[in-house]
């Protein structure tokens, strides 16, 4: 058993000074994780990955009761967290109720089929959403690898399949995502 598996397990138990020993071990891999996410957004994003990784990191131990089987299965859990603050983010900016980001444009100028890329990660959140309600397993390969920034290798590991599973489930997800997106627009 790896040392950050024993820690998770006593953060689970709620043993004190446990997030604190923690913490130092799996910061680079979840800042590269944070980086790998936020290479994938829009310029001139106001998020960074830092402040992504220290947000994600008070969801995912923020309560204390919280219980990881490994370290596999808290990545993949601070992989989903990046990916909903990520779509908080988009949905905040896209409220038109904020005010924020608002442009005189001329109603002859308008490209009706243009999006923003907060709606682009709304649009992927939604068909992420219903993925997950047709397949389950494929949406969980999608948040590990595009959220988290995982590896076949580290995604077939905490999900318990094979590379070749997680490559074909990746392919179809894609794929299907795709085709949804293309369809919604």
């Amino acid at each position: 058993m790896s040392e950050i598996t024993q820690i998770l397990q006593e953060v689970g138990r709620g043993e004190a000074q446990a997030s604190e020993k923690l913490l130092p071990l799996v910061y680079q891999d979840l800042r590269r994780q944070a980086a790998a996410q936020m290479s994938r957004e829009a310029a001139g994003q106001t998020l960074q990955p830092t402040a992504l990784l220290h947000e994600a990191w008070l969801r995912v131990t923020g309560d204390g009761d919280r219980q990881w089987q490994n370290r596999a299965h808290f990545f993949g859990a601070a992989a989903e967290a990046m990916r909903r603050i990520l779509i908080e983010n988009a949905r905040r900016k896209s409220r038109l109720k904020r005010g924020g980001d608002l442009v005189r444009v001329d109603a002859d100028q308008i490209e009706l089929a243009a999006t923003t890329p907060d709606e682009k990660v709304l649009l992927i959140n939604e068909a992420l959403e219903q993925l997950q309600v047709q397949d389950p397993e494929k949406a969980k390969v999608v948040v590990m690898k595009f959220f988290g920034g995982r590896t076949n290798h580290e995604v077939a590991e905490s999900l318990a399949v094979t590379e070749r599973t997680v490559e074909r489930h990746w392919a179809y997800a894609k794929a299907w995502l795709f085709q949804h997106i293309r369809a919604k627009n």
